[in-house]
């Protein structure tokens, strides 16, 4: 059965939706999909190697289509969906009812996870890490790291940086200046300086919108 807790956060605060404008939600699955974003999407999870068992966690999950994924090809996985939009919440509740998989939805913020120490085998993210804030990036990687087991890894596939997203997706979105400190090599640093191990990039994919850069990181064993 899929759920859905509408925790409100301690303090309001805004966030960009994962269309950029409430307006373009009802556009924003198809518009992904046309652009390659979900086929980017199936190369993340593969490379994850999720098995049965694993509690997983995807971070700023918007309209569901990755959970729902992960959820289909791992039915023996507990799925959380974590994002601050409660009308994005909406869509995905209800695209994860007309699949028939059970995915619990939470409201909340990536740098103020709702969850206990060690409660996750994966951590996700992908196309959210260049919505945050500067200030938020480095303690969404604090959370990540703490909600994960020891052993367990955060997987994450983002745009490269301002030098490899084209000029209409940062129209769209309204985040260019967000992706100014989205490149590479501030990623992997601010992956190290919070304490994973193992960090890595793992790969690139050409999309329509720019580059995207996958990336891996590992919470050392105790």
């Amino acid at each position: 059965m899929t759920t859905r807790t509408d925790a409100i956060p301690e303090r309001r605060r805004s966030y960009l939706p994962a269309a950029g404008h409430d307006w373009f939600l009802p556009l924003y699955d198809p518009f992904v999909k046309l652009l390659g974003g979900d086929r980017a999407r199936r190369v993340l999870l593969d490379q994850a190697a999720v098995r049965p068992g694993h509690h997983v966690l995807d971070v700023g999950c918007g309209t569901g289509t990755f959970v729902v994924l992960v959820k289909r090809l791992h039915p023996n996985v507990e799925v959380i969906g974590l994002d601050p939009d409660p009308k994005a919440l909406a869509r995905a509740t209800r695209k994860a009812e007309g699949e028939a998989v059970s995915i619990r939805f939470d409201q909340g913020f990536a740098d103020r996870l709702p969850y206990s120490d060690a409660s996750f085998d994966r951590v996700f993210s992908s196309f959210m890490f260049h919505h945050l804030p500067t200030d938020e990036k480095e303690p969404t990687f604090r959370e990540a790291r703490r909600a994960l087991k020891p052993g367990g890894s955060l997987h994450m596939l983002d745009f490269g940086g301002p030098e490899h997203a084209h000029g209409f997706v940062t129209r769209l979105i309204h985040s260019a200046h967000r992706l100014q400190d989205n490149s590479e090599e501030r990623v992997l640093d601010l992956m190290r300086r919070t304490g994973f191990a193992e960090v890595k990039n793992t790969g690139h994919r050409a999309m329509l919108l720019g580059r995207i850069v996958y990336y891996a990181a590992v919470v050392s064993p105790a």
